[in-house]
């Protein structure tokens, strides 16, 4: 038995990666009759780009399942997993795997999306502070910009930070959190390469604005 505690923390990155690759923006649009989000738009299966279908509940119900998958398999192993030997390191491994999925989705030929709601989802169950504080950014630089891709890029930037001056002095650090909280920034980054293009360039679209 003790020699399966080896395994436990891979079955846990395993079970997260793939809970991550369940990508709702094309399940959700399938169930309430709506076109395939990467087929209009910016193409991304993601939250926001269902928005652009004219769909508000199909873009709440996207954002809710997305922001879940993340939150579920870190809670999971903080809740549940202490007995079978995982902690943080764990709860480091298992959160990054569920974002992985989200963009490499294995059930979707890993094209997947940007990522946004489920490292959000990650945030929140790894740190209540650091959720808290990447949300409200987001939410800030959207209302004042309208741009959901903009609210992202900064809120990705600051997140790692939020983790060093929040969970970092006001309780301890984890390297190995800060480490997979630092790799999904600069995961969010790149995958938003193209948005960060038409930022400079003006013709990004903004929060509300219909699909073409």
């Amino acid at each position: 038995m003790a020699s399966l505690t080896y395994f436990y923390p891979v079955i846990a990155t395993l079970a997260a990666y793939l809970i991550g690759s369940l990508s709702f923006a094309v399940l959700v649009s399938r169930a309430m009759g709506l076109n395939d989000p990467r087929t209009y738009g910016s193409k991304n299966p993601g939250a926001t780009n269902v928005l652009r279908s004219g769909s508000k509940a199909a873009a709440v119900v996207t954002l809710l399942l997305d922001a879940l998958k993340g939150w579920l398999p870190v809670v999971l192993v903080k809740w549940y997993g202490k007995p079978y030997g995982l902690e943080d390191g764990t709860v480091a491994m298992v959160g990054l795997a569920a974002f992985l999925g989200h963009l490499f989705p294995v059930f979707f030929r890993f094209a997947g999306g940007k990522g946004v709601a489920t490292a959000l989802g990650v945030l929140v169950a790894t740190s209540a502070v650091l959720g808290l504080a990447s949300g409200v950014t987001w939410l800030l630089i959207a209302y004042f910009f309208r741009y959901s891709s903009l609210a992202s890029l900064v809120a990705a930037v600051f997140a790692p930070v939020y983790y060093i001056f929040g969970d970092g002095v006001a309780w301890y650090m984890d390297e190995r959190i800060l480490f997979s909280t630092g790799v999904m920034s600069l995961l969010l980054i790149w995958r938003h390469a193209e948005n960060i293009s038409r930022l400079v360039k003006g013709t990004e679209s903004r929060l509300g604005q219909k699909k073409h």
